[in-house]
């Protein structure tokens, strides 16, 4: 490579960092949101005692919360979320931190938990698929993106409430 050239590809390094160096966002890494999604039911009476969601109806209105906890047992994320007309949750954890990337992770540390009912006629609350209990976190290999987002998503449920009465 002769002089001149090494100059050449010298100058265009220059430029070309100079260009990135003027624009920080240019190559900015965009956050990785955190979501766990899931969808929550009115169990059928005829499937009370079981885990079994056939005939159930899902429930719009209903909440659930998303609770994490550090490796001390300590609370460190906590919050309320509703369901869609559809019975879906979307919950965004947004200012969910993890100080360890495994002992923090959200499959080890977080759980799902049944809130409450809009339906006075359903509001029992079920252990299906550890809805009472804390209902784990399960990865599926699903990532949302768009211009400004980026979310890996997991799953938990699908969750349930029953019937106090059934006839």
């Amino acid at each position: 490579m002769t002089a001149r050239n090494l100059l050449s590809l010298l100058v265009l390094l220059l430029c070309v960092f100079a260009g990135a160096a003027a624009d920080p966002t240019r190559h900015a890494h965009k956050p990785v949101e955190i979501v766990v999604e899931g969808v929550v039911f009115c169990q059928n009476c005829r499937r009370i005692g079981s885990w079994s969601l056939t005939d159930g109806k899902v429930i719009a209105g209903a909440k659930v919360s998303v609770i994490c906890k550090n490796l001390h047992n300590q609370v460190n994320f906590y919050k309320v979320y509703q369901t869609d007309a559809k019975g879906y949750f979307y919950a965004e954890l947004v200012g969910y931190k993890m100080t360890h990337p495994v002992l923090d992770h959200p499959l080890q540390t977080c759980k799902v938990k049944l809130v409450s009912s809009p339906l006075p006629e359903c509001d029992r609350l079920t252990n299906v698929n550890y809805g009472l209990a804390g209902a784990p976190l399960r990865y599926e290999n699903k990532i949302v993106a768009g211009k400004n987002y980026r979310a890996t998503v997991y799953a938990a449920g699908p969750l349930a409430f029953h019937p106090e009465k059934c006839f």
